[in-house]
């Protein structure tokens, strides 16, 4: 797999070469049980994956490059780089401009962007109507757009389905960039729906089956129904693809959904007419970390610690997982550990910050499981690690850990 030129203070000397003694052992990614690093009174249980993915890093280097190659240019990002606090901070600190927050809302006018300014599409995409306003302003787009090469297989995908006459029903939250980006895509070539779980799949299913109304189809589906979308004659032939960061198990769990809805309405043998069959378009970091989760959770531990940007999609539901069976905390970094009683974390379920005192068991040793998402640098993780080290009387270092992994 290609290398990428990212900034070193984004890597992590121990968390990489632990990465990379597991790439040695498991080549083919078949194994998913968490690394142990055994430190005395705590046991660390670190994902078999976590962190940087291909497109994330891709992202990072175009942008420092646009910066490297276009001293006293403006330079604008359409929107945050990647759901992660502190690579957004640092493209600010270099000097890029947002033009937009993750909603759509407007930091920058369009009227302030001219021909010369260098624009670069986040790793989410854009939407159509975004790249022909810029294309008509005479901005060059392909040179500095960071979309993620997974997001424009979803893309493709749509396109095909179109091509055959399905309606396109996208898994994913329809406020989310890459959601809107691929719905303004979708659109082109299908009609198009949006769902953000199972309950809304259910309600569509409902209406298919002919047990909703169209008032309340309108209702509950405004906003998330490309132009023109017939519900009584749009909904006869569908395909599922999904926003690429959501829950592989969902949206597989969706899929079949809507499959059982078309044998129900046209009968086993009929059903292939009316059902595409579009297999996962799933990103394989989302996929490996997600997988890396559930091998996690196989192993007995106390406490769980997940780091990441708090509107991250992908992280959020690697927290879904692990609040299933253990105490878990959602932290953006090793600052939110403000003692060894106290920790500032993020609850997804309210969007709020919330303090909680006592988080950590008084168990000897104490087993904790720590993960991150994929737009989460190494550097972060290993600053968790540090900071959790830091309230015990640890009995072997960090050094000493991997010198036994490099003998192994």
């Amino acid at each position: 797999m290609k290398q990428f030129d990212i900034p070193t203070f984004y890597r992590s000397s121990f968390i990489s070469e632990i990465k990379e003694s597991r790439k040695i052992t498991d080549p083919r990614k078949k194994d998913f049980t968490p690394t142990t690093l055994d430190f005395g009174p705590i046991k660390v249980l670190i994902a078999r994956h976590f962190g940087f993915c291909y497109g994330v890093e891709n992202a990072i280097e175009i942008a420092y490059k646009a910066v490297e190659e276009n001293p006293g240019k403006n330079i604008y990002l359409l929107s945050q780089m990647i759901h992660n606090p502190k690579v957004n901070h640092d493209l600010r600190a270099m000097g890029i401009n947002f033009i937009m927050d993750t909603q759509g809302n407007q930091f920058i006018s369009w009227d302030q962007i001219q021909k010369d300014d260098i624009v670069i599409i986040p790793a989410f995409g854009t939407t159509i109507e975004v790249e022909e306003l810029l294309k008509d302003k005479g901005v060059e787009l392909k040179q500095y757009d960071t979309t993620c090469p997974f997001v424009t297989k979803v893309w493709k995908q749509s396109e095909k389905l179109g091509k055959k006459d399905y309606t396109v029903i996208i898994h994913g939250k329809h406020k989310h960039e890459e959601t809107r980006a691929t719905f303004s895509h979708s659109s082109q070539y299908a009609k198009s729906i949006v769902v953000r779980d199972m309950d809304e799949a259910e309600q569509l299913g409902s209406f298919m089956m002919g047990q909703m109304d169209l008032d309340r189809f309108h209702e509950v589906f405004a906003n998330q129904v490309s132009d023109g979308f017939d519900p009584k004659k749009d909904l006869d032939r569908v395909g599922v693809v999904n926003q690429t960061t959501m829950l592989a198990s969902d949206t597989q769990a969706i899929a079949d959904y809507f499959k059982g809805v078309m044998v129900d309405r046209f009968g086993e043998d009929q059903a292939k007419e009316h059902f595409a069959d579009t297999r996962d378009t799933l990103c394989y970091a989302t996929n490996d970390n997600q997988q890396a989760t559930y091998g996690l959770l196989e192993e007995e531990a106390d406490v769980a610690f997940v780091v990441g940007g708090f509107n991250s999609s992908n992280t959020s539901h690697l927290v879904e997982l692990c609040e299933e069976k253990l105490p878990t905390y959602f932290i953006s970094s090793g600052e939110e550990l403000l003692s060894k009683d106290k920790i500032r974390h993020f609850d997804f379920h309210t969007k709020q910050m919330k303090q909680t005192e006592n988080y950590l068991p008084d168990l000897e040793p104490l087993k904790i499981i720590l993960t991150s998402g994929a737009s989460c640098p190494d550097a972060v993780v290993d600053g968790v690690l540090d900071r959790l080290l830091s309230f015990f009387e640890i009995k072997r270092s960090k050094e000493e850990i991997l010198n036994e992994i490099r003998m192994n």
